[in-house]
């Protein structure tokens, strides 16, 4: 699916510049290069803080036999363990894939101030697409986030990965 940039969500006024989105994206997209080498859903997530990447994942719940190993919340138990801290304030997570409710609460719980996604997720996503949790949470923590950045790179990997998988 092809968004058009120009209608792109994008919440708050910090951020890294363009051009260093699509560096921590393009990290992000070789953890999910590697995430579908070893046989699982290709979602890769970085975190960065200071301009520096503090953790990377890809996924691995089929590896680890457990249902929340998505990519962002493995790239946030490793940010908490190398800031030594729960709270992960200035931070910004890139993840190439819109997401999940669960990813998008571990974010909001964790204080992580900007989430950068590759390609939307029409039916699981919850940060603009199947819920806006970023937008409708109570809560005092805002997450700022930017859609869109190396998108089709992004939904191409998820696509290509799909149909091996269906041949």
């Amino acid at each position: 699916m092809k968004i058009d940039h120009g209608a792109v969500p994008e919440r708050g006024a910090t951020g890294a510049p363009p051009e260093d989105d699509a560096f921590f994206m393009d990290l992000a997209l070789a953890e999910a290069a590697a995430a579908a080498a070893a046989g699982e859903v290709p979602v890769g997530a970085v975190i960065v803080l200071a301009g520096r990447v503090i953790a990377r994942a890809g996924n691995r719940p089929i590896s680890l036999k457990d249902p929340t190993a998505h990519a962002e919340i493995l790239a946030i138990r490793e940010a908490a363990r190398i800031t030594d801290n729960y709270r992960l304030p200035g931070t910004i997570l890139y993840t190439t894939l819109e997401p999940c409710p669960m990813c998008a609460g571990a974010m909001i719980h964790a204080r992580v101030c900007r989430l950068v996604f590759g390609t939307r997720d029409p039916k699981g996503g919850a940060v603009v697409s199947a819920a806006r949790m970023f937008d409708d949470y109570p809560g005092n923590h805002v997450v700022e986030y930017l859609g869109g950045v190396r998108e089709e790179s992004c939904a191409e990997i998820l696509s290509s990965f799909f149909m091996q998988k269906r041949l």
